[in-house]
C-alpha cells in the first residue's frame, strides 16, 4: 500500500479538485492538507480489524466532499490489506450506509 494516495478522478464533479489522502501512520489517522490546515480521519488498528474513530474537516471545508473523499481511500485501503474494519465514527458508518459496496469490510 502507498502511504499517498489519489482519489479516483471519475467519482468526482466537474468542479471537485483531486485530494490526495495520506496516511500518516505515526500519528494512526489519514489526512489532506488544504491551504495551511489538515482534515483527518482518525484510526486505532488491532488485530486485523481497523477501528475509524474520528473525522474532522476545518469548518471552513466542510460541504465539499472532503470527507467523503477521505472515506472512500481508508475503505480502499482497508480492502488492499485485507483488514476488517469497525466505523465508529459516524460520518464514515453513514458513508457506508450511503455506499453499500463498503459494507462486506464491516466486522460484524
Amino acid at each position: 500500500m502507498s502511504d499517498l494516495t489519489q482519489s479516483d478522478s471519475e467519482d468526482l464533479e466537474p468542479e471537485e479538485e483531486i485530494l490526495y489522502v495520506y496516511n500518516n501512520i505515526e500519528r494512526q489517522r489519514y489526512e489532506v492538507y488544504i491551504e495551511g490546515t489538515v482534515a483527518f480521519m482518525e484510526y486505532r488498528d488491532g488485530e486485523d480489524v481497523r477501528y475509524y474513530t474520528h473525522t474532522e474537516v476545518p469548518p471552513a471545508y466542510e460541504g465539499y466532499g472532503i470527507a467523503s473523499q477521505m472515506a472512500k481511500i481508508v475503505l480502499e485501503d482497508a480492502e488492499q490489506e485485507h483488514l476488517s474494519i469497525v466505523p465508529l465514527c459516524p460520518f464514515l458508518r453513514g458513508y457506508i450506509e450511503r455506499h453499500p459496496e463498503y459494507k462486506f469490510l464491516v466486522k460484524v
